[in-house]
């Protein structure tokens, strides 16, 4: 098995136990705290990201690629340059935006946002800067040298260190208010980091062939061409993920905004949002732990063959990266679709948002396809180009969502169409600019077997669920739904040749039978 499918393969196991634990992880926070504290978490939750992707500076994208680079050739000397430097930059950025973000959150709140409690969140939150940042750096060292069992395992730590402490923080703040329950969430969430930089800072120690602080200062000082190297690739990837978060950071503003011009007071605004962004956007993000990983371990893998100049095995690369995450993309909107209302009401005790779920579903197809083109246009040098279009995704997005938001026949709905717009934008924009970079042949056959057999299953599954799934317990019902769900969809795509008897061998546990 090549490292590419190897790293993913792992990513993939280590994504899936992460995704189920961060969704117990926001099943534990709705509980706890209600939809009107998941409103002050997730309203918080944008300016930190901006933050942070301040702080790293597309560093992880951009370590990854030059590291894979270096690694190619067997430069030590390089890649010791490259951490000297990358640290450098985030501790000192870390070390301007932490206190800034403190010092700034009375204004933060006061002006930009209609609910004042955002500050307790807000402030809670900010000392998660410096560890994010560290954290960056290593995590681009492991997946430059196509190592992605230390990124994994952190993963899993740092989530499960979250809900056990989310669980105890939240109950021991809540008698003094929401906003100080949601700010022991975001506590649980440093901590959380902590454990995982911790572990990966253990790993790197054992598993590093060279000594990082031996001469520290003056691979800095040597590494100016280092620097502009990575700055090549990192900051067009920090323009688009500062677009996307500058979006994310103006999304609750705009849309507590419009929501106030459609009649909603401040509470409801911040509750409607609450739903959309803390229930139903966590649901249809659960199975992007299979693109996130493809997308992880396609950088460094395209970087690798880029500079051996291996063409051929960037375009298969590429091709074996969309087809998977189409394939998993499929089955995961069927069963988003088919069973939002269950699967709402086992994960949060509420059907709220079940309407957005069922509306969104479709489009979060083009979501899943996202991930690897982003990632091909990094390794390919075309940041710059990914930037541009999530710029256009960002524009459309705020735009849409300020206009259909703020009529009351529309309302959350209106955020929620806004925001799948601009995903397939995006997507689009991804994919017309890789096929002008590369030889790319789209097999349009493969596609409307896809569409298909995915449609075919949602049909099947339909009929079935309405005329035969009528046992009492919403726990089985759903367990049956889903397992029968995947069973025909797996059996169509082997029968129109889209899963190969290869793919499978890829599965440890069903290696062991073919």
């Amino acid at each position: 098995m090549s490292k590419f499918l190897k790293g993913t393969m792992i990513l993939l196991i280590a994504g899936l136990f992460t995704r189920v634990l961060g969704f117990i992880n926001r099943m534990v926070i709705a509980r706890f705290i209600g939809g009107e504290g998941v409103g002050l978490y997730m309203m918080a939750f944008p300016t930190l990201m901006l933050v942070i992707t301040i702080t790293q500076l597309g560093l992880p994208v951009a370590i990854s690629k030059c590291i894979a680079e270096a690694a190619a050739i067997g430069d030590r000397q390089k890649t010791k340059k490259i951490l000297a430097v990358s640290l450098s930059i985030t501790i000192s950025l870390s070390l301007i935006f932490t206190p800034g973000l403190i010092l700034s959150a009375p204004y933060l709140t006061k002006t930009l946002f209609t609910d004042p409690r955002i500050y307790y969140p807000l402030v809670a939150i900010s000392p998660i800067i410096p560890i994010v940042a560290v954290s960056a750096v290593l995590r681009g060292y492991f997946q430059g040298m196509q190592n992605m069992k230390p990124y994994a395992i952190s993963q899993v730590l740092e989530q499960t260190v979250r809900i056990i402490l989310i669980a105890v923080l939240t109950t021991a703040f809540l008698p003094y208010g929401i906003e100080y329950a949601a700010a022991g969430a975001m506590i649980a969430s440093i901590i959380g980091e902590l454990a995982s930089l911790a572990y990966m800072f253990t790993m790197f120690k054992l598993r590093k062939k060279f000594k990082v602080r031996k001469k520290f200062f003056q691979a800095v000082s040597a590494g100016k061409e280092t620097f502009h190297e990575l700055m090549r690739v990192a900051l067009p990837t920090t323009g688009s993920r500062f677009i996307g978060n500058i979006s994310w950071f103006f999304e609750p503003i705009v849309v507590s905004h419009a929501l106030a011009i459609a009649g909603l007071t401040a509470t409801l605004a911040t509750k409607e949002y609450g739903v959309l962004t803390g229930f139903a956007m966590p649901l249809l993000m659960l199975p992007s732990f299979v693109t996130h990983s493809l997308s992880t371990a396609l950088v460094p893998a395209i970087s690798e063959a880029t500079s051996q100049r291996n063409f051929h095995l960037v375009e298969h690369r590429l091709q074996q990266a969309l087809r998977f995450a189409l394939l998993a993309g499929g089955i995961s909107v069927v069963i988003l679709y088919l069973f939002a209302e269950p699967l709402m009401q086992m994960m949060y005790g509420s059907t709220n948002g079940t309407n957005l779920v069922k509306l969104m579903a479709p489009f979060f197809i083009f979501q899943y396809y996202q991930g690897p083109l982003q990632a091909t246009l990094q390794a390919l040098d075309l940041a710059r180009a990914a930037m541009i279009n999530s710029l256009l995704g960002a524009v459309v997005k705020l735009g849409l969502i300020f206009v259909l938001a703020s009529k009351p026949d529309f309302g959350i709905t209106g955020a929620a169409l806004g925001i799948m717009t601009s995903t397939l934008l995006v997507t689009l924009l991804h994919f017309a600019t890789v096929i002008k970079k590369i030889q790319f042949t789209i097999y349009v056959r493969e596609y409307v077997k896809f569409i298909f057999g995915t449609v075919l299953t949602g049909l099947i599954v339909y009929w079935w669920k309405e005329h035969y799934l009528l046992h009492d317990s919403i726990f089985i019902k759903l367990v049956i739904g889903i397992l029968l769900t995947i069973f025909i969809y797996l059996v169509l795509m082997l029968a129109t040749k889209l899963i190969k008897r290869s793919d499978l061998t890829y599965i440890p546990f069903i290696r062991k039978f073919l």
